[in-house]
């Protein structure tokens, strides 16, 4: 499998040469041009807008961003009520013009730009940028819930499939409408039939999504295992009962499975008002590959060091997947590192080959980055070029 992915890879690096925000949280009028740089290093104090800077970078992929905050938190106050994001980067076909945002006066829901001229989709930025992040927010992820965690995967799914969150959406669709049925027509077998045929369709797509990424993931974990790297592999795989469903049967089969197991516990599920077996019960399971123990055993700088391994191999997945490097966004991930771990972050990035954005509130934390990058200086509302 892994020969198979690295066949596919190319030599595509979008990298971010001007970044435009309005109205977006607190900038009101943020217009940054940098130069060419493998590395953009965000400094400031804390709450000088520099998580605000990579969460507008992050909604040019699918989803909300990495808040996943509504877009009306986006708006910056005594603003507009609208927001807007806008690059200028190099990619897959030379120079183009990203743009996505919020205008009250176009109804709700996030438009898109390509080359300023309207887009239909997200998907048409996709063909010229992919990005993954980390945040702090994510570093309770091992020892969180299970709904984290399924949330956590669909983003890995995302970044490399983005018809993934159309998906996902339509799997909650579904499974709220047989809920529903459930609790106000019991008895109408014929309208049961079809709504569990309905989500039995897009649980077993979203199901096998969510394993081929993950299978692929491992794959490529495995073969780069490096015993003395501070950044510990992974075993990852997916638990659930619809999990082993797909894993031992061709697709179809698995809908049939499935569908009888719905209609099987059409009794149990209306007593718990939910569907109780799915992909939205579906966990991912993390062990600390060298120790061979579950991550959410390990001490919590374990677990941080395994996440950052992990964010590094999808970043890589990315890469070899889809033929564009993608932005990777690292918010405050190095601020508890020591140095030994913090210069081995920063080779492994460089190694990646794409465009990082990094922040951190200590510009003497970025003194060892390699290869060509810019310092920026972030205060409320403003953003500066500093150094090269």
């Amino acid at each position: 499998m892994l020969e198979s992915l690295q066949s596919l890879e190319k030599r595509i690096v979008p990298a971010v040469r001007r970044l435009r925000l309005n109205d977006y949280r607190s900038y009101r009028d943020l217009d940054l041009e940098l130069e060419e740089a493998s590395v953009i290093a965000l400094c400031g104090e804390n709450g000088a807008g520099k998580t605000n800077m990579l969460e507008a970078l992050s909604l040019l992929t699918a989803g909300r961003g990495l808040r996943r905050a509504d877009y009306s938190d986006c708006a910056r106050e005594d603003g507009s009520g609208g927001f807007a994001v806008s690059v200028e980067l190099t990619g897959p076909y030379g120079p183009v013009q990203l743009g996505t945002g919020v205008d009250i006066n176009e109804g709700p829901g996030r438009k898109f730009r390509l080359n300023r001229a309207p887009a239909s989709s997200i998907r048409a930025l996709a063909e010229h940028v992919r990005v993954v992040w980390l945040t702090p927010s994510m570093d309770g992820l091992f020892a969180g819930s299970p709904g984290e965690r399924r949330r956590f995967v669909d983003r890995l799914v995302l970044a490399v499939d983005p018809e993934h969150g159309g998906r996902v959406n339509a799997l909650e669709k579904a499974l709220r409408n047989r809920n529903r049925l459930l609790e106000e027509r019991p008895g109408d077998s014929a309208w049961l039939d079809a709504a569990e045929q309905e989500a039995a369709e897009v649980s077993i797509a979203v199901a096998a999504a969510r394993r081929e990424t993950i299978e692929r993931l491992g794959s490529l974990i495995a073969a780069g295992q490096d015993a003395s790297s501070p950044f510990p592999w992974a075993q990852i795989r997916l638990e659930g009962e619809i999990d082993r469903l797909i894993q031992d049967q061709p697709a179809l089969e698995a809908e049939d499975a499935y569908r009888r197991l719905l209609r099987d516990n059409r009794r149990r599920d209306a007593a718990a008002g939910r569907t109780l077996v799915g992909p939205q019960s579906s966990d991912l399971d993390v062990k600390h590959g060298p120790k061979g123990v579950a991550a959410a055993q390990c001490s919590t700088g374990e677990q941080k060091a395994l996440l950052v391994g992990l964010a590094l191999a999808h970043a890589k997945l990315v890469k070899i997947m889809s033929g564009i490097a993608p932005l990777t966004l690292l918010d405050e991930v190095g601020a508890h590192f020591d140095p030994r771990r913090r210069n081995a972050l920063f080779e492994l990035l460089d190694a990646l080959g794409g465009q990082v954005w990094m922040s951190g509130a200590d510009p003497q934390a970025f003194a060892s980055l390699p290869g060509r990058s810019v310092l920026v200086h972030v205060t409320p509302g403003h953003a500066t070029q500093i150094t090269t």
